[in-house]
C-alpha cells in the first residue's frame, strides 16, 4: 500500500467523525435519517473557577457549515476505505444543510445549560455537523472567555495576543479573533489581521539581538528602519544598561521598551524611573512573558502601560476547552432527554432570557421549552437566542466582529460586581429552567 498523499489543507467535510457517519449510514438504512430533529450545543457547567462564559466563533461555524460539502476526493476516500455504504457515499455526495439555526450573539455571555446554538434539520443533515460546530466553538469561546478575564484585569491598558508559536497554525489563527473579540487591542499573527481585519503589531525578538555584535547596534537598525517610535526590547543582557542604550539611540522620543522575562513588576517600576530620569517620561512599557489573568491583575498598580501575552491565552489559561456538548433534545416535535448519570440532558427546544434591574444589572437567566409558556418579559429584560440560518442560508445583517465586541463590553458591564473576579466562585448569575 502506497504512502498517502500530504494534505495541504484542511479537508472541511472530513471535519465531521467517522462515528457520525455510522449513525447516518444506519438511519438511513432503518428510515429514521429524515425525521425532523433538533440538536442543541450548550454547556453543562463552566470550567473551574470561572463564573461567566463567553460566546465565540458562531460566524466561523456559519461560514464552515455553507461550506461544508463532500468533494470527489473525500468521497474517494470514503470508498476506498469502506468507512461508509454505496448509499450513504450517494447521500453525502449530495449534501448540504437546508435547516434553520438560531443562537446566542456572539460576544454574549453563557452559563450552565443556556442554549448557545440550536440546529433544526432532518437527523442526517444535522448529526454530521456535531464535531464541526463543536471544535469551533468550544475552542474560540474557551480563548475568549480567557482573553475576557485579562482584558478586564488590564483594566483598560491594552494587550497584544501574540500566541501564534504555542499552538497548532490554523488555531493561532482563530486565537487571535477570539481574543480580539474579547477586548485585547491587537494580535501579533499577520493572517488574523489579513483575514478579520484586526490591528497588527509586533516588535523583535532576542535573537534580532543576539545578530547584532552589541545591543546599540541592534537598536540602531531597527530604529534606522522603523523610527523612534518603535519598541525596543531591552532585557537581553542587562535592563539597566539596555534602557540606556535605548534612550541614547532613539532619543527621548522612543515609542516603547518591552521587558519580557524576570520579576517584571519591580523590573517595570526602576524602568520607569530611569526612562523619567533620561527624560522619555512619555516612552512606554510594555511586559510580556508567561502572563496571565492572575498576573496582569498583579501588575494593575505598576508603571507597565500594556501586556503582551501569548501561551496562556491561546490555551485557555487553563481552560482550553468550554466543555460544550451537541445534544439531540426533540425528534418529531417530541422531547427527548438523555438520562445517563452526571450526564443528564433537557428536553425539549429552549428559549432564553436574560433578566435585569433597571439599573442594568443582570440577575438570572431563564430557559424555557418551545412546549411551555414564554415568561413575562421586563421592560429590561434580553432575548438571547437570534436567527442565524434559514433554510441554509445565513441570514441578513449578522453582527460583526466590532458588534461582538462591544456587545461583550457591555455584557460584562451588566455582571454583578462580584461576577468579575477571578477568584473561584459560582456562576455569576443563576440559571432557572422552566
Amino acid at each position: 500500500m502506497g504512502s498517502p498523499e500530504p494534505v495541504t489543507s484542511a479537508s472541511t467535510a472530513l471535519l465531521t467523525d467517522h462515528y457520525e457517519l455510522t449513525m447516518l449510514a444506519s438511519a438511513l438504512a432503518d428510515g429514521t435519517a429524515g425525521r425532523p430533529c433538533v440538536f442543541e450545543v450548550f454547556a453543562r457547567r463552566l470550567p473551574d473557577g470561572r463564573r461567566y462564559g463567553v460566546v465565540a466563533g458562531t460566524a466561523r461555524v456559519l461560514d464552515a457549515i455553507a461550506d461544508f460539502r463532500f468533494t470527489d476526493a473525500e468521497l474517494t476516500m470514503l470508498e476506498q476505505t469502506a468507512v461508509v455504504d454505496p448509499e450513504t457515499l450517494a447521500w453525502l455526495a449530495d449534501y448540504e444543510f437546508r435547516g434553520d439555526i438560531d443562537g446566542y450573539r456572539e460576544g454574549d455571555l453563557y452559563f450552565p445549560g443556556s442554549p448557545i446554538l440550536t440546529v433544526t434539520g432532518s437527523f442526517a443533515e444535522a448529526v454530521v455537523l456535531e464535531t464541526l460546530v463543536l471544535s469551533i466553538l468550544n475552542h474560540d469561546s474557551a480563548i475568549a472567555s480567557a482573553a475576557a478575564r485579562m482584558s478586564g484585569a488590564a483594566h483598560g491598558r491594552p494587550i497584544i495576543e501574540m500566541g501564534g508559536r504555542r499552538t497548532h497554525e490554523y488555531a493561532a489563527v482563530a486565537a487571535a479573533r477570539a481574543s480580539y473579540l474579547a477586548g485585547f487591542a491587537t494580535t501579533s499573527n499577520l493572517e488574523a489581521g489579513r483575514r478579520y481585519g484586526i490591528p497588527t503589531r509586533g516588535t523583535v525578538a532576542h535573537a534580532f539581538m543576539l545578530l547584532h555584535d552589541s545591543e546599540e547596534a541592534a537598536f540602531r537598525a531597527q530604529v534606522s528602519k522603523m523610527g523612534a517610535d518603535t519598541t525596543l526590547l531591552v532585557d537581553t543582557y542587562d535592563i539597566t544598561a539596555g534602557i540606556e542604550a535605548a534612550v541614547r539611540v532613539a532619543g527621548p522620543e522612543l515609542g516603547a521598551v518591552r521587558i519580557d522575562s524576570g520579576d517584571v513588576g519591580p523590573l517595570a517600576r526602576k524602568a520607569r524611573d530611569q526612562l523619567d530620569s533620561l527624560g522619555a517620561k512619555d516612552t512606554r512599557i510594555v511586559v510580556s512573558g508567561d502572563l496571565d489573568e492572575h498576573a496582569i491583575a498583579a501588575l494593575r498598580a505598576e508603571p507597565v502601560d500594556a501586556y503582551g501575552v501569548g501561551t496562556s491565552v491561546v490555551t485557555g489559561s487553563g481552560a482550553p476547552t468550554a466543555g460544550m456538548v451537541y445534544k439531540l433534545v426533540e425528534v418529531d416535535g417530541r422531547p427527548v432527554a438523555k438520562r445517563s448519570a452526571h450526564k443528564e440532558s433537557r428536553g425539549g427546544r429552549k428559549h432564553a432570557l436574560r433578566r435585569h434591574r433597571s439599573t442594568g444589572t443582570a440577575v438570572e437567566e431563564v430557559v424555557w421549552t418551545a412546549a411551555g409558556s414564554r415568561p413575562e418579559a421586563g421592560e429590561n429584560d434580553l432575548d438571547l437566542q437570534i436567527p442565524l440560518v434559514r433554510d441554509g442560508a445565513p441570514v441578513d445583517d449578522l453582527p460583526t466582529l466590532d458588534d461582538a465586541r462591544a456587545r461583550l463590553r457591555r455584557a460584562q458591564v451588566s455582571l454583578p460586581w462580584e461576577g468579575l473576579k477571578l477568584s473561584h466562585g459560582e456562576p455569576a448569575i443563576p440559571t432557572t429552567f422552566l
